[in-house]
């Protein structure tokens, strides 16, 4: 791969490209259609498929297409009216209600992390190194990932050269890139300490334990102990947050890694953080975003203004 092909990769995500690679060859291999394709094949394609695919998948697999003429100097047979036309009456023929993670609840929260906390102490006391460290790396991760409002990639991308962490004070965090940064300008987060279910404290402990000077900071652990060279994939999250949750006494079939970032957007909700610095601490860019996040209250609603954000009630709150 020369230096020219190696910039043109790196400007695309490695999901993004795999989710276009899949949605050409379903378009060819599994459909029989043709490249370059004509507005009237991209529709049909779609009206083949409504009722099967979900409306994510059907958006997935045109900006597939889209991507593909893009890159080939062809017109985009996506944005032809037809198009539109059939993909918005697929819409009003076959509504879903979209799907959210269970947001993590704070007593929930608690209740892992004192589980893993007990269960690093009684493996420490007995020598089995392998459990104190997954016992370790769990805590450091769902921890940030709840304090922080991680995504699942940002929590694997962590590295440790990229973190400065002061017991007692806070944290500091470089992201090289994010899904909201779509320049891959980088950016730099902090949170601070806390008097308990402390990010800072659970990474300073993660980072002692495992002896980590440099690479990424979220590995996996095998049964003797050894870390892994890789830092961990995004969709190992799931499983390794659901494991956790279920060992801990907690239901964990209904959560996701989402479930972090929407169990603190609700909690600063509801503990009074307004809306606009929500939105700029967890780094979301417009309002939809912050509010498919957030549980909806009956009694509150947002509105933007020529200032920004505001809250306003939306009716009288009734006497209890």
């Amino acid at each position: 791969m020369n230096d020219l092909d190696r910039y043109l990769e790196a400007a695309t995500r490695d999901n993004t490209r795999r989710s276009y690679r899949a949605g050409i060859e379903h378009f060819e291999v599994e459909w029989g259609g043709f490249l370059p394709a004509t507005a009237e094949g991209v529709a049909r394609y779609l009206a083949a498929y409504a009722g099967t695919l979900s409306i994510n998948t059907l958006k997935l697999r045109l900006s597939a297409i889209a991507q593909w003429h893009s890159s080939q100097g062809f017109a985009d047979p996506t944005k032809a009216p037809m198009v539109r036309k059939v993909f918005k009456g697929i819409r009003a023929l076959h509504p879903v209600q979209e799907k959210q993670a269970q947001p993590l609840q704070l007593h929930h929260l608690e209740q892992v992390i004192d589980w893993l906390d007990i269960q690093a102490q009684q493996a420490a006391a007995r020598g089995d190194h392998s459990v104190v460290l997954r016992c370790r790396r769990d805590s450091a991760l769902i921890l940030l990932g709840f304090w922080r409002g991680f995504r699942s990639d940002e929590l694997c991308r962590l590295h440790v050269e990229h973190v400065q962490a002061v017991s007692g004070s806070g944290i500091t965090m470089y992201l090289p890139r994010s899904k909201s940064d779509r320049d891959n300008l980088g950016s730099t987060v902090q949170t601070p300490a806390l008097q308990r279910l402390c990010p800072v404290q659970a990474y300073i402990e993660w980072i002692n334990c495992s002896a980590l000077v440099r690479g990424p900071v979220f590995r996996a652990v095998d049964r003797w102990g050894h870390l892994g060279e890789e830092g961990l994939h995004a969709n190992s999250v799931i499983p390794l947050l659901r494991q956790a949750l279920a060992r801990a006494g907690i239901p964990a079939a209904q959560y996701t890694s989402h479930s972090l970032r929407r169990g603190f957007a609700n909690w600063a909700h509801r503990s009074g953080w307004d809306l606009k610095s929500l939105m700029s601490y967890v780094g979301w860019k417009d309002i939809k975003s912050a509010m498919r996040y957030i549980e909806a209250s009956p009694f509150v609603s947002f509105e933007k203004t020529n200032e920004g954000i505001r809250q306003i009630s939306s009716i009288n709150k009734p006497l209890l």
